[in-house]
Parts: C-alpha cells; sequence; structure tokens
C-alpha cells in the first residue's frame, strides 16, 4: 500500500487513492483476504490533505459502506484495463465481464438489498446505471459518466444538463440597498436550507437585470456556483422534466450549487415550473415579472424595485468618467426618462467614453445612446415610426395645438414635478402622462404623435390594438404586459392606434367575455397610468369610452374635420421644397372636402403622375389625383368642389 504524503498534489493523490480502492476491490472479487487493504486503505485517506472525492460522493448522497464499494466496482471497469477480467472470473462466465448486484452481493462488504432499490441513492440519483438483461440482479451495471468524472477530480456539469441550464452571471453591479438585500435572503435561505434541506426564493419586480444580481450575490453569500435555467425550457413530458428533475438534483449535490430559474410568465410557472419543483430539494431562485404561485410550497419573497433616482444619478456620474462635471446638469434629464439599472448604465457611459464626442456635443450623443439601448426590447413587439414632423407641419386650431404642448411640457417637467418638488411622494396612481386623441381618420392624430416625439427627442412606437387583442381569454392582458415591461426602460412615446379594437367591446356586461373585455380596458388604463413615459391611444369612437375611463387619462385631445382654411394650409405646406410646381390654386384646392390625410394622398398622387410625364406639378394632376382618392373613399365628387378649376 502507498502512502498520500508521497504524492506531490492533491489531484495525484486522488488518483494514487482510487488505485488503491481499486487494488481491495480485487482482492475481494478473487476471494481473498483484503482486511489489510482496507486498513491501508483508511491509512492512505488520513494522510490526504484534503479528502479523496469519493469521500464526498458518500457524504453528499449518504451511501452505505456496500454502496460505495459497488459504486467503486463499476468505476473499477473504467480506472483499471484488466478489471473486466476479475469480473468474469468472479462470475465463473467469461461472457459476463459487468458487475452485477449479485455479485455484489456475494463478494462486497455489508451486503444490504436495499441498495438496489429504485429510492435507494444508487439508483434515484442515477449513479449507477442498469443495463440490459433478464433479470435485475443479473444485469450488467455501468457508472454513470458525470460521476466518473466526478471522482477522479473533473468537475464538469453533467453534458446532458447542457441544453437547458449553464452558468448565471456572476455578481456586477449591486447598490448598496441591493446588497443588503441580498445578504437578508442569503441568511433567511441558508436557514431553511439546514433546516429543511432546501429552499426557494422567489425575487419579482420589473427590473431583471437587478433580480439577476441579487441572485448571484445570494449565491455568492451562500458559496453556492449557480446555474441558470428557463422556465419555458423545462419539459412538458412527465417523464423528460422528471429526467431533467433528477439530474439537476445530482448536479446540486456534486457541486453544492443552486438554481436560478427565470419565469417569463404565470402561465410557463403553471404548466412546467411547479410541477418540475415539486420534485427538486436544494436550493432554487425564481425571478419573475410578477409573484409567481407554486401551489402551497413555501417560498422566500422578496420584490425588486427599480433604482431610485438618487441611486440613478450616483451611478450615472460613476459611469460618465472624465464626461462627470461637463454633463452634471444632463443626469437628471437621463434619470428622468431612461429608467437604467447600474450595467445598463455603466455599458452607456463606456460607450461615450469611447465615442469621445466634443464637450459641446457629449449631452446629445449620451441621449442617443440611451434611445439606442432602450430599443432592443420593445423594437421586437411594436413599429417604430420614424419622426421629421414638427410643429410647423400640424393644422390645428390654436386650443389643440396649446393641449399638444401642455403634453410635451408634462413629460419633459415631470422628473422637476414628481421627484424634486415630490409630487411622486404622494403615490404613485396617475403618475403616467396618457393622452385620447380622437378624430376621423386622416385628421392628425398620428402626425401629433410624431411632432411630440420629435419635440421631446424620444421614439414613437406605434401599437395596433387590433392585432394585440385576442380571441383568447387573457391573452390580450398578456400581449400588453409585454409591451409595457419593454417600455419601462426607455419611456418611449406609446401610440395605441385603433384603440377602438378594445374599446369598442365594453358594453353592458352580459357574458363572461363582455366582462373580460372590461377587464382588459381597465388593465390598459391601468398601464397608461403608471407608465412612466407618454402613452396615446387614437380612436375614432370617442363615444366607446365611459366617464370613468375619461377621468383616467390626462389629456383628451379632439381633432376635428379641417375646415376650408384649415384645409388650405394643409395644401400650402403639403409640398416639399424640391418639387416643381406651376400654376397651383390652393384657395381652390381647399374646395376639396378632404381630410389631412387625403390630402396627403392626392398630392403623392399627383406626384408620381407630373413625374411620368415629365412635367411640373399642376392643377391637372391634382384633379386626377383628387377623383382616385374620392373612389377609394367611395365618395362623390361635388360639382362644387372642382367647378372652375383651370389648367
Amino acid at each position: 500500500m502507498g502512502t498520500a504524503r508521497l504524492h506531490s498534489n492533491w489531484y495525484e493523490a486522488n488518483q494514487a487513492y482510487l488505485g488503491e480502492y481499486v487494488s481491495m476491490l480485487g482482492l475481494r472479487l478473487a476471494g481473498e483476504d483484503s482486511t489489510a487493504a482496507e486498513a491501508g486503505l483508511a491509512e492512505f485517506e488520513s494522510g490526504m490533505e484534503h479528502p479523496p472525492m469519493l469521500r464526498s460522493l458518500v457524504e453528499r448522497f449518504g451511501l452505505s459502506v456496500f454502496e460505495a464499494d459497488l459504486l467503486m466496482l463499476t468505476a473499477a471497469l473504467e480506472l483499471e484495463g484488466s478489471f473486466s477480467g476479475l469480473c468474469a472470473n468472479a462470475h465463473g462466465d467469461s461472457r459476463q465481464t459487468a458487475p452485477t448486484f449479485s455479485l455484489a452481493l456475494v463478494k462486497l462488504r455489508e451486503p444490504h438489498w436495499s441498495a438496489i432499490s429504485p429510492s435507494a441513492p444508487l439508483r434515484r440519483w442515477r449513479l449507477v446505471e442498469v443495463g440490459a438483461g433478464s433479470t435485475l440482479m443479473s444485469s450488467p451495471l455501468k457508472l454513470d459518466e458525470r460521476i466518473l468524472h466526478y471522482l477522479t477530480g473533473l468537475s464538469t456539469i453533467d453534458e446532458r444538463l447542457r441544453p437547458y441550464v449553464s452558468m448565471a452571471p456572476g455578481v456586477r453591479h449591486l447598490t448598496e440597498s441591493q446588497r443588503a438585500l441580498a445578504i437578508h435572503l442569503s441568511e433567511s435561505l441558508r436557514q431553511t436550507w439546514q433546516s429543511q434541506g432546501g429552499g426557494v426564493m422567489g425575487l419579482a419586480g420589473s427590473d431583471d437585470e437587478a433580480q439577476l444580481q441579487i441572485a448571484a450575490q445570494v449565491g455568492s453569500h451562500l458559496g453556492m456556483p449557480l446555474y441558470a435555467l428557463r422556465a419555458a425550457d423545462i419539459p412538458t413530458t412527465v417523464a423528460d422534466r422528471d429526467s431533467l428533475a433528477r439530474l439537476w438534483e445530482r448536479e446540486a449535490l456534486l457541486q453544492n450549487a443552486a438554481l436560478l430559474v427565470r419565469v417569463d410568465g404565470a402561465e410557463d410557472a403553471k404548466r412546467q415550473l411547479q410541477p418540475f419543483l415539486a420534485d427538486v430539494r436544494g436550493i432554487v431562485m425564481l425571478t419573475s415579472r410578477e409573484p409567481i404561485p407554486l401551489g402551497g410550497r413555501p417560498v422566500l419573497r422578496a420584490d425588486v424595485a427599480r433604482l431610485a433616482p438618487a441611486e440613478q444619478e450616483a451611478a450615472w456620474q460613476r459611469s460618465l468618467g472624465p464626461y462627470s462635471a461637463q454633463l452634471n446638469g444632463s443626469v437628471r434629464q437621463m434619470v428622468s426618462q431612461f429608467e437604467f439599472g447600474l450595467g445598463a448604465i455603466e455599458a452607456a457611459g463606456n460607450e461615450l467614453t469611447h465615442l469621445n464626442p466634443s464637450d459641446e456635443t457629449a449631452a446629445s450623443a449620451l441621449w442617443e445612446i440611451c434611445r439606442r439601448r432602450a430599443r432592443t426590447r420593445l423594437d421586437d413587439l411594436a413599429q417604430r415610426v420614424e419622426t421629421r414632423a414638427g410643429w410647423d407641419d400640424l393644422v390645428l386650431p390654436p386650443e389643440q395645438i396649446a393641449t399638444l404642448r401642455d403634453v410635451a411640457t408634462h413629460v419633459r417637467q415631470r422628473f422637476q414635478v414628481y421627484e424634486v418638488w415630490g409630487f411622486a411622494g404622494k403615490g404613485a396612481r396617475g403618475l403616467g402622462i396618457s393622452a385620447l386623441f380622437t378624430g376621423a381618420s386622416g385628421t392628425g392624430k398620428t402626425l401629433a404623435a410624431e411632432v411630440l416625439a420629435s419635440e421631446l427627442h424620444l421614439d414613437l412606437y406605434r401599437i395596433d390594438l387590433s392585432s394585440v387583442v385576442s380571441k383568447y381569454i387573457g391573452e390580450t392582458e398578456k400581449n400588453l404586459r409585454r409591451l409595457f415591461d419593454a417600455a419601462e426602460e426607455g419611456g418611449a412615446v406609446l401610440l395605441f392606434d385603433e384603440a377602438d379594437a378594445l374599446f369598442g367591446k365594453r358594453s353592458e356586461v352580459k357574458d363572461s367575455h363582455d366582462r373580460y373585455a372590461n377587464i382588459e380596458v381597465s388593465y390598459l388604463l391601468q398601464r397608461m397610468e403608471a407608465y412612466r413615459g407618454l402613452a396615446i391611444l387614437t380612436t375614432n369612437l370617442k363615444s366607446a369610452l365611459d366617464n370613468a375611463f375619461l377621468r383616467r387619462l390626462r389629456f383628451v385631445v379632439q381633432f376635428p374635420f379641417p375646415d376650408s382654411t384649415g384645409r388650405e394650409a394643409i395644401w400650402r405646406r403639403i409640398f416639399p421644397a424640391g418639387v416643381p410646381q406651376q400654376d397651383l390654386d390652393f384657395e381652390r384646392l381647399a374646395y376639396l372636402n378632404v381630410s389631412g390625410g387625403s390630402i396627403r394622398n392626392i398630392a403623392l398622387g399627383a406626384a408620381f403622375s407630373a413625374a411620368d410625364m415629365g412635367a411640373p406639378l399642376g392643377m391637372r394632376h391634382l384633379l386626377e389625383a383628387a377623383r382616385a382618392e374620392y373612389r377609394k373613399l367611395e365618395k362623390p365628387m361635388a360639382d362644387s368642389e372642382v367647378g372652375g378649376w383651370t389648367f
């Protein structure tokens, strides 16, 4: 027998220990006395600086002496090439080169039948695999590959887990309040772990990054590597889900690891997560937008709020580096508009430093960096509208223009009023800036939204509510939640077009679908009230909203059908400076009784016709385009509208 002290490092000593153990088992298979070998093995282990991996495996899975010997008997086939011959000799059959339960019960120390039970450690944790055979007792046994690597000191995650789990990101960004929360949660989780052998922690909130960082800090505080799994990736079939649960639970014991499950929605939790967690022990952390019900299983819950404005300001100052002093006055603008986490703030600051703009352009460069970074999630859910229109492009009565300018003022000054002056401290309800634009098609509702987005230097996203509304109960609310959650970070201008698709459902409640339609309307208005950006609804049917809903909207702007004066103003502004014109009579054009949207269509149609003829755009081109527009609208053209036109 060797001694552990003869080896230069633990890895060599561990390999030697496995060799000594295999030699001892060889004596037992051969029917020879192994007493001295067993004593030498114990002495070898006591001389090691750190216990061998087999000892760790025995302790983690509660293996008996017989189960440890049986495990090593299967390992011996992999570690010692000649061991298959010893097995064949012990069986008395040259074809039986692998160990079996029957052989183990005869040859190994302290045998017991319970070791071969499916609920016993060797089979429950799939440490040993049972091959095909005529009976359980005569079936060949094989060591699981992951366990072989573990015994030899190579701690790499099971290959069968790789499609599902991966290492969670380490701790990078935490505020003092987040760090304090993580420490509190880890201490509570440690107590549950020690008393119950496991525990579930649930983090909920809209700041996904903060949840991940807090979970990583909890894992670090517990001394546990953290692996991440998406709830949506949990298999739906019972067999596959059970296999994943067993493999992960085993991995958690092998590495003393914790599992982080990222839950995208309640449906994922109900269908896959709940049955998965029902059979998984150990430490599990959940992150989600809203608290996840787990069917009565105790959960240590915590709400993770987004960074407070003061925390965001401090983070911006740290991240801006050499630009910190000169952009001090711009930081509050960033905080008022972009609700970034620590990681996003640091990334934006690094990008600005790398861009190295001049002192004069640094503020605008940082604003554009933030706009671009905030688009990532929303671009997949809504249509971003390029905004080039300005106030001069709007033709509306003075009262409507004044109201729209008030909307811009509220968005621009909300940080000053809410945070500095303290209105936010009076309650969060009603702090969102919401508006209803109502009027016939083509009267300028979408154009006004573009003007506001341009004025505020924000992105405008158009959401067609007719595509959001689902015939399946609950799906509309889920779609709206995804939209608002994605928009929160950048506070973009949200334009919910064709709101009639949702509000048109509101009626006297006659059945469950009517009732749910009203719930969906209430949910939309609730999110608009809480949304930190500007949310705009457009509708042709103001009458579809009752007064209770109208009171929940901060602004209501009526877009009237333009009169002749308004139409003339629109005609005078509709043509770009590069369009060659010939004898256009704008006063006569104003006789056409159409909306601004139709005026644009007529102007475009006439421009294409003039370009095709190689001629300046004139009244004859506009007349033909007007007739085409009227045909499209199925509207008769009165003589009074085109009478007296000259070409």
